[in-house]
């Protein structure tokens, strides 16, 4: 599967919309490694990782990445998913949290990262109908 080096109006808002909605993930997920989880073993340092590559494949989506970089995109905010489902069910390498704490950034960053696979879902089954030739997003 690849992307056509055409650039309509939807694709362009696509890929700035799932760019936007990934990099807000990645800044949340900075500010709360900052505000407090950076002195959580294992956690905090996810924390700072996730923020750095969502981030950065934002930007190199933005910039016109190959097609696997909105799936790299999607594979990261499901990964962000689940382990916030897993920090509030059994627990994620001993750190359990509680409901939608802290406020308002776990409601926040669970809509970021559903709109990311959203909008990364909607660019690459466009791509597939669309292409034969390998390009860029």
């Amino acid at each position: 599967m690849t992307f056509t080096a055409t650039k309509t109006p939807v694709k362009i808002a696509l890929r700035s919309g799932m760019s936007a909605s990934l990099a807000l993930s990645g800044v949340l997920h900075a500010y709360l490694y900052i505000d407090s989880y950076h002195a959580i073993p294992t956690i905090g340092p996810a924390f700072l990782l996730q923020a750095s590559l969502s981030c950065a494949v934002a930007t190199l989506t933005l910039l016109g990445g190959p097609w696997w970089m909105a799936a790299a995109a999607a594979a990261l905010s499901a990964g962000s998913l689940c382990a916030f489902a897993l920090s509030r069910t059994i627990g994620l390498f001993g750190f359990t949290e509680i409901g939608w704490e802290p406020t308002p950034y776990a409601a926040l960053t669970v809509i970021t990262e559903t709109l990311t696979i959203a909008l990364c879902v909607a660019m690459l089954v466009g791509a597939r109908r669309r292409t034969t030739h390998p390009s860029m997003i």
